[in-house]
């Protein structure tokens, strides 16, 4: 393969330029009130958007027209950045935060003729919001797809050597793997105060910096980062369908060969994994000593064991979704290899299968234990059920990581309708009413506004709520007689129902 041509390094050193622009540009605002740093960040802007569009597009036209128009524009944009050093009229300040952003991109559509509207027209405008606003984040994996191209192995003719050392393959595996992963331990950190408790306590070994501060300079360092290089490849691009296919055709055109995006290196996908599966083995640890009761002690100064245990279940159910995901990813998304790699694949994907079924027991826990503390809902059983029917879709996908000819789609579309089907049969009223008996046997407390909005599936139980514990009435009577009435007004014998008629023949038995 030959050397990118000029214009394929060009996009990759605009990647590099965005990505310096956006580490200083959190550097200069985090911590710090608005004032010389809004100079110096539009300053770095357009030297940015002048390097882009420089050559790609043949520079810029004669003073003429639109170009003219956008060249004048510097004055009032340097004018209002210039504003934040010399005064400190805090209306202003705020109503620049709007105007000059809008003034920029204003001014980049006219210099980079992407819109064939006058300025002066309303579509003009909207081109401009379209492309500020929407276009560019059509373009979000754009960036990641450049290292992906450079990082990737390249193969050389019929032969299919690779070119680069597991090194690379290994750098590319954990690039990949960090922005997933760091919104995967978020979830887990506000899930679990004992995980939340070691992450927090992970900076110290980094000379004391806060977790919450420095990840809030990573994500401002990363969207300004990704935003400012897809408006670029927006303005760069915006006569073309797609920039990236546009991109692909060019690369392809340059070296003979089509990059791949689709199927990950197996070196880089098993990378990927292992990164994700040594965060969960160090959750699942955690969960097992609260599973097993010995989580007391690991709790930090001030946190009650009974609101460690029954939070958290939600983000832990969002963090099994995300594992699903990279499991479909990595039974399909992977290129394959020799046996060691193959193997190592699987093996990775059999421990992320593992971890999550932990998160899905210690969801289904907590959520237990948040019922007995606060009632059971319709929401709260469903979400149980869900629970249940994604264990039972990890079990099947591990069927599947280690027999290649297993059909996921068929399990999975033969796995959905019989577990809505059990759902509808299930009886989740009736459960409803009887659990919460339950807990009112145990704790005493019950919440009988809820129970009157149950259907008629529900009445047995609380009629034989009513039975068991009277110091109940007269909430339990009127919600009795809440459902005969109901019952009694469906209409003839068209309507008839199972449950409707439960409470019917109750009606004539006393």
């Amino acid at each position: 393969m030959r050397d990118p041509a000029p214009w394929q390094r060009k996009y990759e050193l605009m990647a590099v330029c965005s990505l310096g622009f956006g580490l200083i540009s959190q550097y200069l605002f985090i911590g710090n009130a608005l004032g010389l740093s809004v100079l110096l960040f539009a300053a770095m802007f357009y030297g940015l958007f002048f390097y882009a569009v420089k050559g790609r597009i043949g520079g810029f036209d004669q003073w003429r027209g639109q170009s003219k128009s956008g060249w004048l524009l510097l004055l009032p944009i340097a004018l209002l950045a210039v504003s934040y050093v010399l005064f400190h009229n805090e209306l202003f300040r705020s109503l620049n935060m709007i105007v000059l952003p809008a003034l920029v991109a204003a001014q980049t559509v006219l210099l980079s003729r992407s819109s064939a509207k006058p300025w002066y027209r309303v579509a003009f405008y909207q081109d401009v919001i379209y492309l500020a606003l929407i276009k560019p984040v059509s373009y979000f994996t754009v960036p990641f797809g450049l290292v992906t191209n450079r990082l990737a192995p390249k193969r050389d003719g019929e032969e299919g050597k690779a070119r680069n050392g597991k090194l690379r393959r290994i750098a590319l595996g954990l690039l990949l793997a960090a922005p997933p992963l760091i919104v995967v331990i978020v979830l887990l950190a506000s899930a679990d105060r004992i995980f939340l408790d070691l992450v927090v306590r992970l900076p110290e070994l980094f000379g004391g910096l806060s977790v919450g501060t420095l990840l809030g300079r990573v994500l401002l360092a990363g969207i300004i980062t990704l935003y400012a290089f897809c408006y670029l490849w927006t303005l760069l691009f915006r006569k073309s369908g797609d920039g990236w296919k546009e991109y692909l055709k060019e690369v392809s055109a340059t070296s003979g060969v089509m990059p791949s995006a689709v199927k990950l290196d197996p070196l880089t996908a098993v990378t990927l994994l292992m990164s994700f599966n040594f965060v969960y083995i160090i959750f699942a640890a955690i969960q097992f000593s609260y599973l097993f009761g010995a989580a007391n002690g690991l709790l930090p100064a001030g946190a009650a064991y009974a609101d460690y245990a029954r939070q958290g279940f939600a983000q832990l159910v969002i963090v099994s979704l995300i594992n699903l995901a990279l499991l479909l990813g990595g039974l399909h998304g992977i290129r394959t290899s020799g046996k060691a790699a193959e193997t190592g694949r699987k093996l990775s994907l059999s421990m992320l299968v593992g971890c999550t079924l932990v998160m899905l027991i210690s969801a289904f826990s907590r959520l237990s234990l948040y019922e007995s503390a606060y009632g059971y809902t319709q929401t709260r059983i469903l979400v149980h059920g869900f629970m249940i029917f994604l264990g039972v879709i990890l079990i099947v996908s591990f069927i599947r990581i280690w027999r290649d000819h297993f059909s996921l789609a068929k399990a999975y579309i033969g796995l959905a309708v019989a577990a809505y089907v059990v759902m509808n049969y299930v009886n989740v009223d009736a459960i409803i009413a009887e659990q919460n008996m339950h807990r009112y046997e145990a704790h005493g407390e019950i919440d009988l506004d809820y129970l009157g909005s149950l259907s008629s599936d529900a009445y047995p139980a609380i009629k034989e709520m009513a039975a068991l514990a009277p110091g109940l009435q007269p909430g339990t009577d009127e919600i009795l007689s809440k459902m005969q009435a109901a019952a009694q007004n469906r209409g003839g014998w068209p309507s008839w129902n199972l449950s409707v008629s439960r409470v019917l023949n109750s009606m004539d038995d006393r």
